[in-house]
């Protein structure tokens, strides 16, 4: 019995190990019965922030679907990755938002860390792309130039979008490349670009999102593991994104968690685990595309 005592101590020590959760900044959603729940997508079962990072701990490999804009999500991220550095030792942590020019100056910006150093300007320091919007992933990115394991790029360069876009290399494997993957992906491309891009060009925009999905996938192999990706949440998605080149590179073993707005269900196909967050205000950029 004593023995029960001292295990059952234990268990709930490490479930209150976890740091205490980000308030929400987001403004909508507040009222919304899905927001903070967590649900295992394959039982159904709800978990609690502790229950998943025990979940995703003994993993790999670990996907985390963002979405770009929305400020919850990144500090959910940040607290993320503090949960599973205090649960086990984190091998790498992949970032979609930089690319292979920039790995350089994130090492030396790693290495003036290490000393006590960090730049004051980091951004420009890190050649940081003004696309992705630096108070969001700032702390994430500074928060990781301060650990012992690498924080890597898992982008393609820019050279190397435009090779893909004027001739596409051949994509092999079974299963990124079915006529289902490939027309639900046409499928996202015209809708984010709202109709407005010719069907001409749809191949070469497909081989690029293709092959940077493989490269996310090549990354995620070769970094040290644990090994934690943040991207995108189309990126990471089972069923079209980054989880079927790892399956055609002979890996199955990673874990996806999407963060997804309250009233913008994931479903079971699409990832392991969902985490319902505050919302933002929704935009209309298709009104700005078509100005």
């Amino acid at each position: 019995m004593r023995f029960l005592g001292v295990l059952m101590l234990a268990l709930l020590a490490g479930c209150q190990s976890v740091p205490p959760l980000p308030a929400w900044q987001s403004p909508n959603g507040r009222d919304d019965p899905q927001l903070g729940l967590i649900r295992d997508l394959h039982t159904g079962a709800t978990l609690t922030p502790a229950q998943l990072v025990e979940q995703l701990a003994d993993a790999p490999r670990v996907l985390v679907g963002e979405q770009h804009d929305n400020p919850d999500h990144h500090a959910l991220q940040l607290w993320l990755l503090q949960a599973l550095e205090a649960r086990r030792s984190q091998g790498s942590l992949l970032m979609e938002m930089l690319n292979p020019d920039q790995q350089a100056r994130v090492e030396q910006a790693r290495a003036q860390a290490v000393a006590g150093q960090l730049p004051q300007d980091l951004p420009t320091a890190l050649a940081w792309q003004k696309n992705w919007d630096w108070a969001l992933y700032g702390p994430i990115v500074s928060h990781a130039l301060m650990q012992p394991y690498p924080l890597l790029a898992a982008n393609l360069d820019r050279s190397e979008i435009m090779q893909v876009y004027q001739a596409a290399p051949s994509l092999n494997g079974a299963a990124s490349t079915t006529p289902a993957v490939r027309d639900a992906l046409f499928a996202q491309i015209r809708e984010s670009h709202c109709g407005l891009l010719p069907e001409s060009q749809l191949p070469a925009m497909l081989a690029v999102q293709q092959q940077r999905d493989r490269r996310m996938a090549e990354r995620l192999l070769a970094a040290p593991g644990p090994a934690l990706l943040f991207a995108g949440a189309f990126h990471v998605r089972r069923d079209l994104g980054v989880p079927l080149h790892l399956a055609d590179l002979g890996s199955t073993d990673e874990k996806v968690l999407v963060l997804a707005e309250v009233g913008k269900p994931v479903a079971a196909q699409e990832a392991d685990f969902v985490w319902y967050t505050a919302a933002l205000p929704e935009k209309d950029h298709c009104a700005t595309l078509r100005r």
